[in-house]
């Protein structure tokens, strides 16, 4: 599935949002004319739209599977032992798995059992979301952590002592580092409930596209909302033969959020910058990215108008100019060097592909040119090459001031 621009519905100006030219245009919204890519299974779509909303192309490539609950008998297993062997304490981490938790159960005959022994045990919640649940099936937990961390969870746990004691974890797919070790250590029986395990894609043609894309840095972000997502695309493109260029995008010119810290881990152990939400959720991991790709973007003063380079477009006075590819190439190797003479066969090199013939330079030219709306932010320098006409007031305070 690949997401496209919804141009009809902006969310709010960015930097810039006046035009110079019609001034019947569109302020420019804060992820036009970037490109981020989603490796989520679960709410992907959610996600998508609320990116191409802001005006991002969203290029999907889920980065696993999830097992039909029905069909899992791990989780049926182990449902059945807790029925059999009523746990203590019950550690209820999120919303969806709980509820799919009970639907599974009651589709295997067993929900009446479940409730029953979910009643009788210590039931903890992660959060709020969680404790709705919860109650929604009749139940009333006895605690709730107010920072929603699974941390404090476990503190309480060790403080309130779990010797002997019987514990269900109901897992949701993301690792818990050091949570069960910590608890069998203390001398507690734990039970993993593996409620939505994630096995890798059946397709692996989108992975291995959004692999492919984020080397080739044609993605200005990629984003995870969950550990195994992000371990999976890891070890496909170990598979590939490609970690180390992977890597080496996503530790430079390709963005990398994460919905929250757990989900970082994987990308954490190979040492990736990454950004995450102060608040764990699809929303605000959105709007870090609104903030994050504009920042990042390169701006100059070109014969008296502001020109913004994003990933597929610019940004002209306020102006969203889609460029094509090729033209992105000419223009950000003449932004590298704003002012100076570029030669034609440096600027040739820059270009996607294997042509040899400088005419590809100039037939390139001529369409950036005409798709940045004013030629005379580049310069013709005749016999030399092209130079992107800085003011020349900008480059003085640049290197002295």
């Amino acid at each position: 599935m690949h997401h496209t621009n919804d141009t009809k519905n902006p969310q709010g100006p960015a930097r810039g949002a006046g035009t110079r030219g019609d001034p019947a245009a569109q302020p420019v919204r804060p992820l036009d004319g970037f490109t981020v890519g989603v490796t989520a299974a679960r709410r992907a779509e959610e996600l998508g739209a609320l990116l191409e909303r802001r005006g991002a192309e969203v290029q999907h490539a889920p980065a696993l599977r999830i097992v039909p609950l029905a069909d899992d008998r791990r989780l049926l297993d182990a449902t059945r032992q807790l029925v059999v062997t009523t746990p203590d304490v019950v550690v209820a981490t999120t919303a969806i798995g709980f509820r799919g938790w009970v639907a599974a159960a009651e589709g295997w005959g067993i929900g009446e059992d479940l409730l029953r022994i979910l009643g009788a045990a210590e039931v903890l919640a992660r959060g709020p979301k969680v404790r709705g649940a919860i109650r929604a099936a009749g139940l009333t937990e006895k605690w709730s952590p107010a920072s929603e961390s699974m941390a404090e969870v476990l503190d309480r746990l060790l403080e309130e002592g779990v010797d002997g004691r019987r514990i269900a974890l109901q897992l949701h797919g993301e690792p818990l580092p050091g949570f069960i070790e910590s608890l069998r250590a203390a001398g507690a029986e734990v039970i993993d409930v593996p409620v939505y395990r994630w096995l890798p894609p059946e397709d692996l043609t989108p992975v291995d596209r959004l692999i492919d894309a984020t080397v080739a840095r044609g993605l200005d972000a990629v984003t995870f909302t969950s550990a195994p997502a992000a371990a999976s695309l890891l070890d496909r493109a170990a598979r590939r033969g490609q970690l180390d260029e992977l890597l080496d995008a996503l530790r430079g010119d390709v963005l990398t959020v994460c919905v929250g810290p757990v989900t970082a881990l994987p990308l954490e152990a190979h040492a990736v910058p990454l950004r995450y939400p102060e608040r764990f959720r699809l929303g605000p991991l959105v709007q870090l990215l609104c903030a994050e790709l504009p920042a990042r973007a390169r701006t100059h003063p070109v014969a008296g108008r502001e020109l913004e380079i994003r990933g597929r477009a610019v940004v002209v006075d306020g102006e969203l100019r889609p460029v094509p590819p090729a033209g992105m190439a000419l223009l950000r190797a003449l932004a590298r060097r704003p002012g100076w003479v570029v030669p034609r066969a440096e600027l040739l090199r820059a270009l996607p592909g294997s042509s040899r013939d400088e005419h590809a330079v100039e037939t390139a030219m001529a369409r950036l040119r005409s798709a940045l709306g004013a030629p005379r932010l580049i310069q013709t320098v005749v016999k030399r090459g092209y130079r992107l006409a800085v003011d020349p007031a900008a480059v003085s305070d640049k290197y002295t001031g």
